[in-house]
């Protein structure tokens, strides 16, 4: 390797906005983050799952509306048809 190119690695302070802090290595003295592993939900156990089944329900109830009004202008149509 060159002398002189590589930088510094020396110890390093990790600080979180949650106020939780630990040591490391690193080329900064001093890494500062939004959010850590004591503070993230899904580490904490907070986590939210989002219902996906309540989405998929909505879309078929819709996709039977649409399928029933077009059934509807279907019928109205062949009845027009058979007047003529």
């Amino acid at each position: 390797m060159k002398d002189g190119i590589h930088p510094k690695y020396q110890e390093a302070e990790v600080r979180c906005a949650c106020g939780n802090t630990f040591h490391t290595r690193s080329t900064r003295s001093t890494i500062i983050l939004g959010i850590c592993n004591q503070c993230h939900p899904f580490y904490t156990g907070q986590q939210k799952f989002v219902d996906t089944a309540g989405r998929v329900d909505k879309f078929q109830q819709r996709m039977a509306k649409t399928a029933a009004a077009q059934a509807a202008q279907a019928e109205q149509a062949n009845k027009r048809k058979k007047r003529r």
